[in-house]
């Protein structure tokens, strides 16, 4: 008698949603000098998030707070909801999973754009979903069509990031406002909005918390520079969100994930420095691609996809160039958006060896 695993996983492949550049520098045999590839913040957390997680290391012989209640109190304030629409999780990678979790059964149809975040897909897969996808438009999620696909397939839920990635693009606020009002009642929209501290505050669509059918995604891996600690939150209707906690990990969130995001909150300054930061680097970055005769999209994120003007596999090459020179990147991996790289912002110094080196990657592929 052997171990018998349940049918959907026998059908999965022993894959993960993204090779980290862990895994990139060990088979390199080499660090990389400039990590500007996973759209994470080079800016770090706010000092008074360091210090206040400094002060709780000494605490962790603790659990952390199973209702997250501090936390999810000041989430409220900021964004003036009720704490009961508000639920706190292992980043937005773990809120996804309770979403699909909730939602999904075998054979249950669920639609999103092709080519967008693939950890929503490996969720919807491992939980026996069937996944439709709809072309992007122009770069950017074609809600018009996603609309069409969901009435096509009675789809349960409706995927869609905003800001975008892999591309950065935006789509207005009274075109989401739009989709959410032509919403079948029996679909659930999931609006992951990883990148809105990025977001100009009037290209931000508004939503209220009454309607039983959205939920939307933030996070403090991006803006607030802790990625590391997985430290994400959702906001809803009530109901929604109460049937989270029959499924959460309810000491999922460490007392220094806790801390640090209670800290960060408070730290307004910091994060419009980081703002800051990220639209000059963003600036530098595009300029760097039409200096090499290529490209880019106008992006809403903390990070530029260039376009190389070419196919797939030259973008890969150049990509591949840029890593065997110490230089961690990412790409789109569906078409046509494969026909970029995409980087992430980062120091200058980061940026001095990715000016440095991307013209010699363009010659080499």
């Amino acid at each position: 008698m052997s171990i018998q695993y349940t049918k959907i996983v026998e059908k999965l492949p022993s894959s993960v949603p993204f090779v980290g550049p862990e895994a990139q520098e060990r088979n390199l045999k080499q660090i990389f000098k400039a990590r500007i590839g996973a759209n994470e913040s080079v800016f770090g957390p706010s000092l008074k998030a360091t210090l206040a997680m400094q002060n709780e290391i000494i605490k962790t012989w603790k659990y952390g707070d199973p209702e997250n209640f501090d936390l999810k109190h000041a989430l409220a304030k900021k964004h003036m909801v009720e704490p009961e629409n508000i639920v706190v999780g292992e980043g937005i990678d773990g809120l996804l999973g309770y979403l699909v979790r909730l939602l999904i059964e075998k054979g249950d149809n669920v639609v999103t754009t092709d080519g967008a975040y693939p950890t929503f897909n490996y969720h919807v897969e491992g939980f026996g979903g069937q996944l439709h996808k709809v072309p992007f438009k122009n770069d950017t999620e074609d809600l018009e069509n996603l609309l069409k696909k969901v009435k096509e397939t009675s789809a349960k839920i409706l995927y869609v990031s905003n800001p975008n990635n892999p591309m950065g693009t935006i789509n207005k606020p009274l075109d989401i406002e739009t989709l959410v009002q032509n919403l079948p009642e029996n679909t659930m929209l999931c609006l992951d909005e990883a990148y809105i501290d990025f977001v100009d505050p009037a290209l931000i669509p508004n939503i209220s918390t009454n309607i039983k059918n959205i939920i939307r995604m933030r996070t403090f891996s991006k803006a607030y520079g802790m990625a590391g600690l997985r430290v994400g939150y959702a906001i809803g209707e009530k109901n929604l969100i109460l049937n989270f906690e029959k499924i959460r990990n309810h000491f999922g969130m460490s007392r220094v994930s806790q801390v640090g995001a209670l800290a960060a909150l408070e730290d307004t300054d910091f994060i419009s420095e980081v703002i800051k930061k990220a639209s000059h680097v963003r600036n530098r970055i595009s300029d760097i691609a039409l200096s090499n005769n290529c490209k880019f999209i106008p992006s809403h994120t903390n990070f530029i996809a260039i376009d190389c003007l070419k196919d797939a596999s030259f973008a890969k090459s150049v990509l591949e160039n840029l890593i065997k020179k110490g230089i961690f990147v990412r790409m789109p991996y569906s078409y046509p958006q494969n026909r970029c790289i995409r980087v992430t912002v980062g120091l200058d110094s980061d940026i001095d060896l990715f000016e440095q080196n991307f013209p010699i990657a363009l010659a080499e592929s």
